[in-house]
This record gives structure tokens, C-alpha cells and sequence, in this order.
């Protein structure tokens, strides 16, 4: 009977056995190694214990790679898989809200998961736990994984290996980068890692704004020539060390090291609605309305706080009244383009995903590791970060439906 082992029981793991067996239909014997006391670790934290499993509006735009043209080949693939409609075969009934972003029904991340258990449960495929993955090598006839348990070390032997072990991103959740360094091993090309829909560090961080939300428009800047790289509108979160928010995530994908701008800097517009004159005919208009105090002028605009922080930026004295009308431009132009310099992407366990990995040109449209028949890498090993809203669970269980699929179909192409 054919073996096939899948290393990694998180969500391209998981879509991965499940595709093989309904594949397979009985004729291999599939294994899930996973290091973790439970499967899904990391899958039962996505949005927010909610699980955002895939979003409607999937396109190469959404995602971030140093591969574009590989991207398109591959997410077209992927796409084909239909994640959602396989999903919805299984049992699961989605919701989808205004921004496209698709949930179970029941709002619930662990059911997503009990429904993977309970189908690969009565498919028999085997499920191991507890299990530490330390080498991986191709011997005659196929691959031979060893792997740590509390009873010791153990070999197995398969016909083929899908790697599913994720990045070095939340290491909280079991995560410990096994799979991107064996890649490199077996001589893959890859591409540098950074942590990925993160927040941002500044250098010069407002730490008496910490814990204030705004909604805005946050731009990521070339600090070398101004040019706009990317703009994304939402609310932002400022923190003791910077900068946070799904918009700032969104833009911390644009950072990865030799493709981001060398000196990155975010400018925040706090009133996208109104251009820079119209906002500074609003300021001038509300000095007659309110009193002379900074901190009263703010009075519906913007948190006390934020906005005497954003006063001090534009260099205004603390009395509105004895102010010329020379000033208001300036703290419009302020309001408008507010910059924050120094930045860095914050740490691995901060970050949702994990940015850089395999080369998408090293694996076929199956997920086939080139020149290793029988091997698949799957799911965030790769150099392919999604946007915050579902897309990373959409390549994920696409890539390992199709890899599932494939690896089951494999022993039969080889006869």
C-alpha cells in the first residue's frame, strides 16, 4: 500500500491528508506527523478564533512575493481547487461579509477544524501528535523521515512527503521554520524571510498615544525619493512602540528585505475625505465655534490626545486665537501627510505570516518539489504571503488540496 506522510497538522496539512484520502479512496495509507499535543494550533487563532478561511475577491494583487509571474501560475491553480467549494462538499456553510471575507456560519475556528478531524477520521487517515520532524532524505524508492517522539527517535519510510510546516511566523503556535530550512537543504532557491502582517517599530515612537485608534489612510512612503508605494485605508492603532492596525499590517508586506524601500516611511492621513484646503478652511472656520485651547478645538475631530500630539507636530503654540491665519494650511498639511520614520517590521511572534520561502519557480503547478519526484511543499513554506482578510488560508488549503491530490495519484503515475 502506498505511504504518504504529511509533515505539519496545520491548515495545508490538514487539506493535504484530507485530499489525498478522498483521492486515495482506501489505496494509501496516510500519516499526519505534527509536533504539537493538538492539530490546527495556529489554524484556531486565525481571525480572531473566527477563522477567516477565504475571501471572494482573490487576486495575484493580494499577495506578496518575490515570483510574480510564478504567483499567477500557481494562485490560478489554486484557484481551480476551489477551497471554498470543497469546503462546502464537507459540510461547511459560509458567510461572507461586505468586504468579501468568508467565515463558517457559526463564527467558529474550531469547527472548521472538528469538521478536518471528523472527515479524516472516517477516512482512516492516522494522526500523530507530539512528534518533532529532524531529518528528511530520499532513499531507494522514495523518502525516509525521522522524527522525535517522548519514546524516542523513530524512521518512517514513504512513497511521498507533502511538507506542510509553515514558516518561522508565530512560534507560539508550534512553528520553528523546519520547513523552509529543509527546503534550502535539498537545494532550493529561496527567498529571504521577514516577519509579515506585522505591526511596525518607529524610531521616534508617540508613546502617549498607546492604545488610541483612528481611522485614516496610511501611505508607505520611499523615504529616499517620497514616492508612494502603497496606500490602504482603516483604522490605525498607535502603540508604545510604533504603529499598528490591518492597514499597517497590510503595508509591512512590502518590507521584505531587498525588495522594500531602504528608509520606509509610513505618512498618515487622519481626514481622507477632505483635501488638504477644505480641511484647512474646517480648522480656521471652528476657532470662532470653539474655545482657545488645543485640546477643545479637537472637540469631535479626533481623540484629545491625538490631536494636541498632532498640534505639537505642526509647531503651533497651545492658544487657537492668537494663531495667524498662516497656520491653518500648516496643520491641515500636517493632519494630511503625518510621517513616521525608522521603521521595522515587528518580531516573529507578532506576525501573522510569514514572508520570503521556496521560490515559487522551484515547485510544478502540483506543488511538486522540481527535481524531487514524490515531494510537495505546500502552504506558508513558500514565498507567498497573502493580505490580511482570508487570503492566506485561501493558498494554503488550495495548495494542499492540489498537492494531496497529487501525491495520492503519484504511485500510480509511476507504474
Amino acid at each position: 500500500m502506498q505511504q504518504i506522510l504529511i509533515l505539519g497538522g496545520g491548515a495545508a496539512g490538514l487539506a493535504a491528508a484530507l485530499a489525498a484520502a478522498q483521492t486515495a479512496e482506501g489505496r494509501a495509507h496516510i500519516t499526519v506527523l505534527d509536533k504539537n499535543a493538538k492539530m490546527g494550533k495556529k489554524l484556531l487563532a486565525t481571525g480572531n478564533g473566527r477563522c477567516n478561511l477565504d475571501n471572494r475577491d482573490i487576486t495575484p494583487e493580494r499577495y506578496f512575493t518575490s515570483s510574480p509571474k510564478a504567483l499567477r501560475r500557481l494562485l490560478s491553480a489554486v484557484d481551480e481547487a476551489a477551497p471554498l467549494a470543497w469546503f462546502e462538499n464537507l459540510g461547511l456553510y459560509p458567510r461572507t461579509d461586505e468586504a468579501g471575507r468568508v467565515y463558517p456560519y457559526s463564527n467558529q475556528a474550531a469547527d472548521v477544524l472538528a469538521l478536518l478531524e471528523h472527515h479524516l477520521s472516517r477516512l482512516g487517515v492516522e494522526v500523530r501528535t507530539g512528534c518533532t520532524v529532524q531529518t528528511l532524505s530520499q532513499s531507494r524508492g522514495g523518502y525516509t523521515v525521522q522524527i522525535e517522539t517522548e519514546a524516542g527517535r523513530e524512521t518512517l519510510r514513504a512513497d511521498a512527503v507533502i511538507c506542510a510546516m509553515g514558516g518561522d511566523a508565530g512560534p507560539q503556535f508550534g512553528t520553528d521554520g523546519f520547513g523552509t530550512r529543509f527546503a534550502a537543504q535539498c537545494g532550493g532557491r529561496m527567498a529571504p524571510l521577514y516577519p509579515c502582517l506585522t505591526a511596525l517599530q518607529c524610531a521616534h515612537p508617540r508613546k502617549p498615544l498607546a492604545g488610541i485608534r483612528a481611522k485614516g489612510c496610511a501611505s508607505l512612503l520611499d523615504g529616499a525619493d517620497g514616492r508612494v508605494l502603497a496606500r490602504e485605508t482603516g483604522e490605525v492603532q498607535f502603540t508604545e512602540y510604533g504603529l499598528s492596525g490591518i492597514c499597517i499590517m497590510q503595508l509591512s508586506g512590502l518590507l521584505a528585505p531587498g525588495r522594500g524601500p531602504k528608509r520606509p516611511v509610513v505618512a498618515l492621513d487622519l481626514f481622507p475625505a477632505l483635501s488638504e484646503t477644505e480641511l484647512a478652511a474646517l480648522f480656521a472656520q471652528r476657532v470662532g465655534l470653539l474655545g482657545s485651547e488645543a485640546a477643545e478645538f479637537w472637540l469631535g475631530l479626533l481623540p484629545a490626545k491625538l490631536g494636541r500630539a498632532l498640534w505639537a507636530d505642526a509647531g503651533l503654540p497651545e492658544n487657537a486665537r492668537a494663531l495667524p491665519a498662516s497656520a491653518w494650511p500648516k496643520l491641515a498639511a500636517t493632519a494630511k501627510c503625518w510621517r513616521f520614520e525608522g521603521l521595522t517590521p515587528c518580531g516573529w511572534k507578532q506576525a501573522q505570516t510569514t514572508g520570503g520561502g521556496l521560490l515559487l519557480d522551484e515547485v510544478e503547478d502540483d506543488f511538486q518539489f522540481k527535481g524531487c519526484p514524490g515531494l510537495y511543499f505546500v502552504g506558508e513554506t513558500l514565498d507567498c504571503a497573502g493580505s490580511c482578510g482570508g487570503y492566506n488560508l485561501h493558498w494554503a488549503f488550495g495548495s494542499g488540496i492540489i498537492a494531496g491530490r497529487a501525491a495520492a495519484k503519484f504511485r500510480k503515475k509511476k507504474k
